[in-house]
């Protein structure tokens, strides 16, 4: 396994590798690698890409949201086609930590640490997906997929407070709501194993949304602006997608938002 000497070359290095489980493996293991040793983080560094990104793999083909067809959770490829798309917004989210690591420099240590933790652990989602679609006689790659997260991704690339506001915030607090769903239409399927994998994706993703938010007022506080203005002036400007119920409230608690926010997200 590769050893890196410099955390954003590292992060860009693995947000390029285009093999989605090689990607998953060292995104995990640079973590590890980080726990064990620290690895310098230079912010004058010369960073020398290895290829397009994000990297990813000749398949899933990616299409519109809208032209993904609807399928029954009676059949086994129904339900490995939903399991398919959550492992492939997993797949996604490791590349947009990876993003949120190498773009933005002279930030604190810790946004780079809290942002390599988010990987790691997206990293880890997609195994547990991937690996419970093997079972099932598929992989990933099998079935369509959309670009969704990595657009807006690509469309606050020049703003870290964007970013923060509008993917963590915004995009992932999305599955926070989505999750308790999806997680009983797959009990209700019969597949325990599914449902167990999402209660593990539920509880690290309110660890997620949290980095999300800390860096976010972090960064308000830093250029002196108010939080709910500045969020619906950014929301705007980048054209978030509108928010619609049914919120996952107390997970949005947990993941800090607050009283403020989820009073105007229910109007």
């Amino acid at each position: 396994m590769q050893v890196f000497s410099e955390l954003r070359q590292a992060a860009l290095t693995l947000l390029a590798e285009k093999n989605a489980v090689t990607k998953a493996v060292s995104v995990r293991a640079l973590a590890e690698q980080l726990q064990q040793q620290p690895i310098k983080l230079d912010a004058e560094v010369h960073l020398s890409e290895i290829g397009a990104i994000p990297g990813r793999p000749e398949k899933p083909e990616l299409v519109s949201p809208l032209s993904l067809p609807k399928r029954s959770m009676r059949t086994v490829e129904g339900r490995a086609a939903l399991i398919h798309a959550l492992a492939h917004i997993e797949f996604n989210a490791i590349n947009l930590a990876l993003d949120a690591i190498w773009r933005f420099p002279q930030l604190p240590q810790d946004y780079y640490q809290d942002w390599l933790k988010v990987a790691a652990e997206e990293a880890y989602h997609f195994a547990l997906l991937n690996e419970h679609l093997l079972d099932m006689g598929f992989q990933y790659g099998d079935f369509a997929g959309h670009n969704s997260l990595w657009e807006m991704v690509d469309r606050t690339k020049d703003d870290v407070l964007a970013r923060m506001a509008l993917v963590p915030r915004t995009m992932e607090a999305r599955g926070l709501d989505a999750s308790p769903s999806l997680r009983n239409k797959l009990a209700q399927a019969g597949d325990a194993k599914a449902a167990a994998i999402l209660d593990i994706i539920l509880r690290d993703e309110i660890g997620h949304v949290a980095i999300g938010n800390r860096w976010f007022n972090w960064l308000c506080e830093q250029r002196n602006v108010e939080p709910l203005a500045t969020y619906d002036e950014l929301a705007t400007t980048y054209q978030a997608p509108k928010l619609r119920a049914p919120f996952n409230l107390e997970a949005r608690r947990q993941a800090g938002f607050s009283e403020a926010e989820l009073e105007k997200l229910l109007g």
